[in-house]
């Protein structure tokens, strides 16, 4: 009896082989991002865990014990903490809502080539080039509470011009001191955002809109169905990034206020003053939280994003 046989198909190449040369080439960087980011942050966790509240703890003297996720119910229920995540709250969407309008405001004036341009661009940039610190030093003064003969800053500004009727106590207000620092962090990034769109505005073909208008569409239709899906994209982005920078916001917060500001107080403050007093494993357990609501901001744009670059 006859049997046939068919060709075999070629094998890819494959195997140890295939992605071994590439694997040791990478293996430095895999290690020390294990070490160094996985590790601390299995290592955070960790200490998250234990009652490590006081110096004799730390140092050793005296034995840490694991107690689960008390740390995390103590600081839930502390109504401190519940501030703190109320004016993250405020903070993040008021920081979304400014630089996103801002920005998308600044690059549609700039989305036709106009003279004077690159001045202007550079204006915009500017305020990225200056650290948080330094533009946190500014502000403070600026933002300083202080009236009558003592006022400096804007209370001062304010008080020349005979609007003293303005003058506010800023960061200092209990009720709106957290929307005071949103201020200099939208002034601060609003020009990084204009960049972001100026680029979308700019990789928009021509043709298209030129297609549009031939159809007898109005600017108003040419926005809604051409442009503003164009940059959908630049917009998610856009939200990623400056969401996942305004829930860490720390640095520009104590350059203007301080850590025993209760007006103006964020998880990543508090978890700061924790720290100061040798109270790690609350400190450990803020970080924790923060982590993990930047990772439900930011892991499902990744995975987006990866479906939409195997489509």
């Amino acid at each position: 009896m006859a049997t046939q046989t068919g060709k075999r198909r070629p094998r890819k190449a494959g195997g140890i082989k295939h992605w071994g040369p590439g694997l040791l080439l990478i293996s430095p960087s895999l290690i020390l991002v294990g070490i160094f980011v996985y590790g601390l942050i299995g290592a955070n966790f960790y200490t998250s865990m234990l009652d490590t509240h006081t110096a004799p703890q730390v140092s050793g003297v005296q034995e840490s014990h694991f107690v689960g996720f008390d740390n995390f119910v103590y600081l839930f229920g502390l109504p401190a903490f519940q501030t703190s995540l109320w004016h993250l709250i405020v903070f993040t969407f008021a920081f979304l809502g400014g630089t996103l309008l801002l920005g998308f405001l600044w690059a549609w004036l700039l989305e036709k080539p106009i003279k004077g341009e690159g001045f202007f661009r550079a204006v915009f940039l500017f305020p990225m080039a200056v650290s948080f610190i330094a533009s946190g030093v500014v502000w403070r003064w600026l933002l300083s509470s202080s009236t009558g003969e003592q006022a400096t800053g804007l209370n001062r500004l304010f008080q020349m011009v005979g609007l003293g009727f303005l003058q506010n106590e800023w960061t200092q207000s209990l009720k709106y001191g957290i929307l005071a620092i949103v201020v200099p962090a939208v002034w601060q990034l609003a020009g990084y955002v204009m960049a972001l769109f100026l680029a979308g505005f700019r990789g928009i073909p021509q043709e298209l809109r030129e297609a549009a208008k031939v159809d007898g569409a109005s600017e108003w239709q040419l926005y809604k169905h051409i442009i503003f899906p164009q940059l959908t994209p630049i917009a998610l982005s856009a939200v990623i990034i400056i969401g996942h920078m305004s829930l860490k916001s720390f640095d520009l917060i104590i350059s203007i206020t301080s850590k025993d500001w209760f007006q103006t107080r964020v998880p990543a403050v508090d978890m700061y003053a924790y720290m100061n007093v040798l109270d790690y494993s609350n400190s450990a357990a803020v970080g924790a939280i923060l982590l993990v609501i930047v990772a439900a901001l930011v892991i499902p744009y990744l995975i987006h994003d990866s479906r939409e670059d195997r489509r």
